[in-house]
């Protein structure tokens, strides 16, 4: 279903056109909103009760749980994806003759921890790089063997939204019995992701982009397996069995809340982000994540038409995400393009040789031709 514009539920000026929901999203009002009442009880401690540490924050792991079509008791509620990915490496065991799989120029948060347990285990990291012609998703097909210990990958890539095929990658994972750890930070909340036929062993994602919250909170995915036995990096009182009877706090407990709240950073109920991202998932779930990424869609295939108008380079609808897109400039042209842009104040992202332009519910078509009157008064 394509949802009708819904700028009027942002605080966007009519001379600003934002095209880059990649890099961060606006806030909606209702999460701005919700925001300043929560700031406004911050400042009245007296009135934050028991329940206030864990009742928000347990309504918001449901809000995600149904994003990604998942059970509540696997979500952990984290600061960030590189945070999450630091999880999933502590869980995760890799032998010296084991292979992890990277893309080529993947975003470092799913790059660096992987990097580190290299280097600790003498696992060789393989980095997938793909044809001229070529699909991701069988690029990373052609790597995984019986060597293959763990695939670690987005759902799409993040300078240009190529698409990966997960459900096709986990088979093969599956099949040679690697791991699968997905960032979805630039899929979840605008791209239907369904963990039921994904089944990776972790997925993460970070809170401010797709998903409009608050920058400093994010989510975690952990198979059933891990949310037993589990470690987490760090331990919080908070996630200890019992933790909400504040009077026997120094019962000291070594059994955690049930589920992948072992891993909920320290500090998790964060007040003010707890209820802001409550706001803007709560949004989201109603708009419906399908009818998102088909309205967006919309857009992102004008993109691709007036850019092949215009002899430029762009990835086909049928190998890319709809949400967001990617046009080819060259490193040359970049700076003079940025500036014309800045001065007409329509906001995008370079990333690499791309010019990424990630719309939302916000744009509509008169944004994206907006942009190509930029483009083309060189």
């Amino acid at each position: 279903m394509i949802i009708q514009n819904q700028k009027s539920l942002f605080s966007i000026p009519p001379e600003i056109t934002f095209l880059n929901c990649a890099t961060m999203s606006p806030l909606l009002k209702s999460a701005h909103d919700a925001g300043v009442y929560a700031l406004e009880k911050r400042s009245h401690p007296w009135e934050i009760k028991v329940d206030d540490w864990f009742n928000p924050a347990e309504e918001l792991r449901s809000l995600f749980a149904k994003i990604i079509q998942t059970d509540t008791e696997n979500i952990a509620l984290i600061p960030s994806a590189s945070y999450g990915i630091a999880i999933a490496a502590q869980n995760i065991p890799l032998r010296a003759d084991q292979k992890i799989i990277l893309l080529d120029q993947q975003y470092p948060s799913n790059v660096y921890a992987w990097r580190q347990l290299s280097y600790s285990t003498q696992a060789e990291i393989i980095t997938v790089k793909k044809k001229a012609d070529q699909h991701w998703t069988d690029a990373i097909l052609e790597q995984i063997n019986e060597t293959t210990g763990l695939v670690a990958i987005p759902n799409c890539h993040w300078t240009d939204g190529s698409l990966i095929d997960l459900e096709v990658i986990s088979k093969k994972v599956k099949a040679v019995n690697a791991k699968l750890v997905i960032d979805a930070s630039q899929s979840a909340g605008a791209y239907p992701l369904n963990i039921q036929t994904i089944q990776p062993d972790f997925l993460v994602t970070v809170g401010y982009k797709w998903l409009m919250g608050p920058y400093g909170l994010g989510y975690l995915y952990a198979a059933p397996e891990y949310c037993l036995t589990g470690k987490p990096i760090e331990y919080s009182w908070l996630n200890k069995k019992n933790s909400e009877d504040f009077t026997r706090l120094v019962d000291y407990q070594d059994e955690y809340k049930t589920g992948a709240r072992r891993f909920d950073a320290g500090e998790f109920p964060n007040f003010i982000h707890i209820s802001m991202a409550i706001a803007a998932l709560s949004q989201i779930l109603s708009w419906g994540v399908e009818n998102i990424h088909e309205t967006i869609s919309v857009l992102t295939s004008r993109i691709e038409s007036l850019a092949l108008q215009n002899g430029l380079t762009v990835p086909s609808g049928s190998i890319r995400v709809g949400h967001m897109i990617g046009v080819g400039f060259s490193y040359a042209e970049i700076p003079a393009l940025s500036k014309r842009l800045a001065d007409a104040q329509v906001y995008v992202s370079f990333r690499g040789e791309k010019m990424r332009i990630a719309p939302h519910l916000y744009n509509d078509t008169a944004a994206i031709d907006r942009l190509f009157e930029i483009i083309n008064s060189r």
